[in-house]
């Protein structure tokens, strides 16, 4: 005569993780990247109303970006 088998349940603790897996937590690069996205572009929409001829002279927006490089790398 044989036993009844029954189902494996993991312990309580591994069953709490998995609950909760759905619902992960966002890096904070996930925010920044795109809100650091968003504002570069706005800036490039908001200066492009003062465009002019290529004088020689680097933009405020080159400059900024030049000093992000130098401090990056």
């Amino acid at each position: 005569m044989s036993a009844p088998t029954h189902p494996r349940s993991l312990p309580p603790t591994r069953r709490a993780r998995t609950a909760t897996a759905a619902s992960t937590r966002l890096h904070w690069w996930a925010l920044a990247l795109p809100a650091l996205a968003f504002g570069l572009l706005l800036l490039l929409l908001a200066g492009s109303g003062e465009a002019h001829a290529a004088t020689g002279e680097v933009s405020g927006l080159v400059q900024v970006a030049q000093q992000l490089l130098r401090a990056v790398g």
